[in-house]
């Protein structure tokens, strides 16, 4: 079935100048990603290119830091991968259209993933969007770094496809020899902790 690109493509970014998509066949749908192949007219192709693309939604990545300046992250099943990583916090935009619909899911994946919170005068600081693999999926990530979390009341919420064995702080000389160790090696995790390194914020 060849359609018009879905709108929810570019729901919260923008198309560069000389980006159009001409031609979208939806291959395969479900509740977490839609395959599709497209026709794209580039900048140096203006005919246009045909591509597969996976269309995932939007999500956040949160980096929770404690008032002592310990890093928390989670021990999470990831079942593609048959192994259990550490990682931060992360999760999907549901309803991109909503008011605050980032900070709002940065705020309910870290106190349902992490059981943590951000209290009164914490703060929720935006450390940027990074592509996960633009290669094959336009998925992107909204970073944040949680900073002076807290363990919330209700502890963690998990839905009923993850697997989250533990929530823990690190010292940040702990967590740079686990990526040094190739102990964390999830592209999320690594993406927030450069950005925050670079931004001087770790």
């Amino acid at each position: 079935m060849i359609m018009p690109a879905p709108a929810a493509f570019k729901s919260l970014i923008q198309s560069e100048p000389g980006w159009e998509t001409l031609e979208a066949e939806l291959q395969h749908d479900n509740p977490y990603v839609q395959i599709y192949r497209l026709r794209e007219r580039t900048p140096s192709r203006p005919d246009g290119v045909s591509w597969t693309l996976a269309h995932r939604k939007s999500a956040t990545v949160i980096a929770p830091m404690t008032a002592d300046g310990r890093l928390l992250l989670i021990r999470q099943e990831r079942v593609p991968i048959h192994a259990t990583l550490w990682e931060f916090p992360a999760g999907q935009i549901d309803d991109p259209n909503a008011p605050d619909a980032i900070l709002d899911t940065a705020r309910r994946e870290l106190r349902e993933e992490s059981g943590y919170e951000l209290p009164p005068g914490g703060e929720m600081i935006p450390l940027g969007v990074y592509y996960s693999s633009p290669g094959f999926t336009d998925e992107h990530c909204h970073l944040f770094l949680a900073r002076g979390v807290i363990p919330s009341a209700g502890g963690m919420k998990l839905d009923e496809n993850e697997a989250i064995h533990e929530a823990r702080p690190f010292t940040l000389e702990e967590v740079r020899r686990m990526i040094a160790g190739n102990e964390i090696r999830d592209a999320n995790t690594l993406a927030a902790f450069a950005r925050m390194t670079a931004l001087g914020l770790i």
